[in-house]
């Protein structure tokens, strides 16, 4: 096979299968060697960059894809379904953050969390492919797992979990300030004679 067969067969794998794939994987079905694979998907995004095409090649780590190219964003929503791109509620953004920040967990850990029902929030959120199941919890009845997809990585513009931003300081402030309330309180109830 010569180097645009090569080329094109790397199109053609990324195109068919729509999501990030791992370099690994295109080497092995191109039975080349890693690193000359990589070599190739850097000159195939040249093309795409160089050439103003409608696509481009997006690199997540050790793992490419193939996209639309954003320039043409406004034409491809038009096209696309709507009520698949509907803006997220502040209910399904909670959602999506507590289980980016815990995952996996179950539906019922992020009810505890929240407080409410969020079945109907976890279908959507997997209707739309930005969460999956991620097997099963060794808990009491086997719950179903659930994380963030690389479709959500991708909306929020991530390269990965660990570009999201801190929840908090550890350690800050506001900790410091309740463990002295709580400590006060304690305190207080003992003297006063309280068991």
């Amino acid at each position: 096979m010569n180097e645009k067969q090569q080329l094109g067969g790397l199109e053609a794998m990324l195109f068919a299968n729509g999501e990030p794939v791992e370099v690994a994987r295109l080497a092995d079905a191109l039975r080349m060697e890693v690193a000359a694979t990589e070599r190739l998907l850097e000159k195939l995004q040249k093309c795409y960059d160089e050439g103003e095409r409608g696509v481009t090649l997006l690199n997540f780590e050790d793992r490419w894809q193939l996209v639309s190219n954003p320039y043409y964003g406004e034409m491809v929503k038009r096209v696309l379904d709507t009520r698949r791109n509907a803006p997220l509620s502040p209910a399904s953004l909670e959602v999506l953050a507590v289980i980016a920040y815990n995952q996996p967990v179950s539906r019922s850990f992020i009810e505890q969390v929240r407080g409410v029902d969020s079945s109907s929030i976890v279908a959507k959120l997997m209707e739309k492919g930005l969460i999956e199941e991620a097997g099963r919890l060794d808990l009491p009845g086997k719950p179903v797992a659930f994380r963030v997809t690389d479709t959500f990585l991708r909306v929020f513009g991530l390269g990965s979990l660990a570009d999201l931003p801190p929840l908090h300081e550890e350690g800050g402030p506001a900790e410091d300030e309740e463990e002295e309330e709580t400590e006060q309180l304690t305190l207080g109830g003992l003297e006063e004679g309280q068991p």
